[in-house]
């Protein structure tokens, strides 16, 4: 059974012949995570620790894996969390790094050319338009946009584009910018406003439903420092070297449980 909803297969069927073939190659074989995204037990501080209660209740994301092949383990850890409330989508990330650095400290400079970041990607309606990015480096240097399509469709990434209301910080385990000293690694933490995704949210809740599925990715693009060799490693395996195939990203759906108080199967709930 195809995986890609028929008005999105006759969208990508305009696109490159071996372009197309290799989409349809990952949609097919390649199943999206899934997450449950619980509400939070209480105040969440945007400080890069996760030392809340709800962060340390909060389940985390399997291990990243490579962008291309889901059989690939990458040679460091990555994992994420999620949370929420009635005013923020929370996104917690945890990246192993033995030399953890940064150059870019200007908003909106395009992190992924040059420094090792962790991505955030959300398609809220998942119709594969419209949807949201967010780089983030190791400095807590932000760069955010809209994109109305993705790139293999002539998307036009809107760079002016801002999560308003965005909260980002950054902790590092060791010494950033000493590579002669070994660190531990590095810790992120977001807050999304909700309000701020609200336009790209044809026809489904925001701030969410129980129930309600949202398509999402995240990925760390790791950059060794002075050469331009990168590793790209995800949530959710992409199955083609990009990660603007939205019909690639996961699901996270959404509970109205509060975490740490049980799982929910959404067994009473529709879809």
């Amino acid at each position: 059974m195809s995986l890609l909803p028929d008005e999105h297969r006759r969208r990508i069927l305009l696109e490159e012949p071996e372009r197309v073939e290799k989409i349809f190659r990952a949609l097919e074989t390649i199943p999206p995570k899934q997450y449950v995204c619980y509400r939070t037990c209480g105040p969440i501080c945007i400080d890069g620790r996760l030392d809340e209660p709800s962060w340390k209740k909060a389940p985390w994301t399997d291990p990243f894996g490579h962008l291309e092949d889901p059989k690939c383990v990458p040679p460091l850890a990555t994992r994420a969390k999620m949370l929420w409330d009635d005013e923020y989508l929370y996104v917690a990330a945890d990246l192993e790094d033995p030399d953890v650095w940064g150059t870019l400290t200007q908003r909106d400079s395009p992190i992924c050319g040059s420094d090792t970041d962790f991505e955030v990607f959300i398609d809220p309606d998942g119709d594969a338009m419209n949807y949201m990015e967010l780089e983030i480096n190791a400095l807590n240097c932000v760069w955010d946009l809209l994109l109305d399509q993705p790139h293999h469709r002539r998307g036009n990434p809107k760079d002016d584009w801002n999560f308003e209301g965005l909260k980002t910080a950054v902790q590092v385990d060791g010494t950033l910018n000493a590579p002669w000293i070994v660190d531990k690694g590095w810790t992120i933490e977001m807050a999304f406003d909700w309000k701020s995704m609200k336009p790209q949210c044809i026809g489904v809740a925001c701030p969410p439903r129980r129930g309600d599925r949202w398509r999402v990715n995240m990925s760390r693009v790791h950059r060794v420092r002075g050469g331009q060799h990168t590793m790209d490693w995800t949530w959710t395996c992409q199955g083609i070297g990009s990660m603007h195939v939205p019909e690639m990203y996961g699901y996270v759906r959404f509970s109205d449980r509060v975490v740490g108080t049980g799982e929910d199967t959404f067994e009473d709930a529709e879809g």
